[in-house]
């Protein structure tokens, strides 16, 4: 009570002064009416604030409890487990045919007991009849038997490709750039063939013996191949003999540059007294 009639005096005080200070003016100007309305407007200001900052507050709250799910509390008791039934592999029905019994082609062996004049006698079934039937007590004519035929398979035979072998050709060219040669000339290589010839076989024979040797000379300067051709057997031999005993190298022959093998002729004459 006291506060209220402090604030109506404060009010009224307020009046007061604003007669005195508008007195013999014009009220209508704006600042009279402004003093006048001033608390009225300050109270309505702090309403809508406060108004304002109270809805902010509270219309998120609201929203959250809208939005919210109530979860029942249900025990493991409360819940229900229906059994699901899963398909049997029921296994495949296997239907096999079931074939007409069909007489079989059988034939009775049986001889029968002798009796004295009997009504009716049973003949031995004949050879041709026996073919294919089986020996029962009784003879029984049946379908022929089934003969199966087993099916036809092709055969394929695969012959396997002959691969034909590549032939590199070894023998030595006819035709050279250099020829061969013995490393100190031709005539040391006579020398040689002269001193190492065994002449004991022949001497006496007063006979002139020719034969003509021929050798390859390979690439790295040794001989090989060694032939005589002449018409004394025995003196073609020997010449053979005394071609390879000969101790030496040879400088192969060349072909564009690069060691060859090559052939070499070598004739042989001598005069046995």
């Amino acid at each position: 009570m006291y506060t209220v009639m402090k604030n109506f005096m404060n009010s009224n005080d307020e009046f007061r002064f604003n007669e005195i200070l508008f007195e013999n003016r014009n009220k209508r100007y704006g600042a009279y009416a402004l003093r006048m309305e001033e608390g009225n407007m300050l109270k309505k200001s702090l309403l809508i604030g406060v108004a304002f900052f109270a809805s902010v507050a509270i219309i998120p709250l609201i929203v959250n409890s809208l939005q919210a799910t109530v979860i029942e509390n249900t025990k493991p008791d409360d819940i229900i487990f229906t059994p699901i039934e899963l398909p049997v592999d029921v296994p495949p029905v296997v239907v096999t045919p079931v074939l007409p019994n069909q007489p079989v082609n059988t034939v009775s062996l049986e001889v029968p007991t002798p009796i004295k004049n009997p009504d009716k006698e049973t003949p031995p079934a004949p050879i041709k009849a026996t073919d294919g039937a089986v020996i029962g007590p009784e003879t029984i004519i049946g379908p022929p038997p089934t003969t199966i035929t087993p099916p036809k398979v092709d055969v394929v035979v695969v012959v396997p490709e002959v691969v034909k072998p590549v032939i590199i050709d070894t023998s030595p060219p006819k035709v050279v750039d250099v020829e061969a040669n013995f490393i100190g000339g031709i005539n040391s290589f006579r020398t040689k063939v002269v001193q190492n010839f065994d002449n004991n076989s022949f001497e006496g024979s007063g006979d002139l013996m020719k034969t003509t040797i021929t050798f390859i000379v390979e690439k790295d300067g040794s001989i090989s191949n060694i032939k005589s051709k002449g018409p004394n057997s025995a003196f073609n031999k020997e010449a053979e003999q005394t071609i390879k005993n000969i101790k030496g190298k040879w400088n192969p022959a060349k072909l564009k540059g690069e060691n060859v093998r090559s052939y070499f002729n070598f004739p042989i004459s001598m005069q046995f007294e």
